[in-house]
């Protein structure tokens, strides 16, 4: 069974999403961080045991701003954690599931990440994430 570690809120601005979500979850922002490989500002929120992440593009062309064109602001992914990712990969791909990556990303919060093809998830873009720490 899967844990959900987190949910991802694609934002345009972190400076006027930080402080609606911490008046929202009446929780303080613990952390921010920029991962270059995503070309994305995140900042995160601790609630109950999950949490929540705030992405915000760095570039006009990166992939949160392409998506919040497309989209609007709001949901972009749901982030599952796995003991160990290359494991899960290769269980996925077998499964018959499209990876966006072949090997696992460094990315935000201490995690290597691999990302699903969404159309083979019911359109929802799943994150598995494996703690390095």
């Amino acid at each position: 069974m899967l844990k959900t570690e987190h949910i991802g809120i694609a934002v345009k601005e972190l400076a006027i999403s930080i402080p609606l979500f911490e008046k929202l979850l009446n929780s303080q922002c613990y952390k921010t961080e920029m991962v270059d490989s995503e070309q994305v500002n995140t900042a995160f929120f601790k609630t109950g045991n999950t949490k929540i992440e705030l992405l915000e593009s760095v570039t006009d062309d990166g992939i949160i701003a392409k998506f919040i064109e497309k989209k609007g602001e709001g949901i972009h992914h749901i982030a599952f954690e796995v003991p160990d990712i290359l494991t899960e990969m290769k269980r996925l791909k077998n499964e018959g599931f499209i990876l966006l990556s072949e090997i696992p990303k460094k990315g935000a919060d201490n995690k290597l990440v691999c990302f699903l093809q969404p159309q083979g998830t019911n359109g929802v873009l799943i994150e598995l994430c494996q703690s390095t720490q």
